[in-house]
């Protein structure tokens, strides 16, 4: 896993890396889900299978979005 700062324009655009766009087939105009998890943002490409399902699973799983978030902050506390 690659960890990479993106920078937010002043039109709150971000440009994802050239490589993450081709391994995720994210061309122009290409689609991707933003969750905001409190003090995480999640971004994951669109579409009906795959990975959404299996996440949406997970985070059900761990009890929601919230306390999803808020177990990932206190094993992490840098993420805060």
């Amino acid at each position: 896993m690659e960890v990479g700062i993106l920078k937010v324009s002043e039109r709150g655009q971000i440009a994802l890396p050239a490589e993450a766009r081709r391994r995720w087939h994210l061309s122009s105009g290409g689609a991707v889900e933003v969750v905001d998890l409190g003090p995480a943002i999640l971004i994951v490409p669109a579409g009906s299978g795959g990975l959404r399902p299996m996440l949406r699973e997970a985070i059900e799983e761990a009890g929601g979005c919230a306390t999803l978030a808020a177990k990932v902050a206190n094993e992490e506390p840098e993420l805060e």
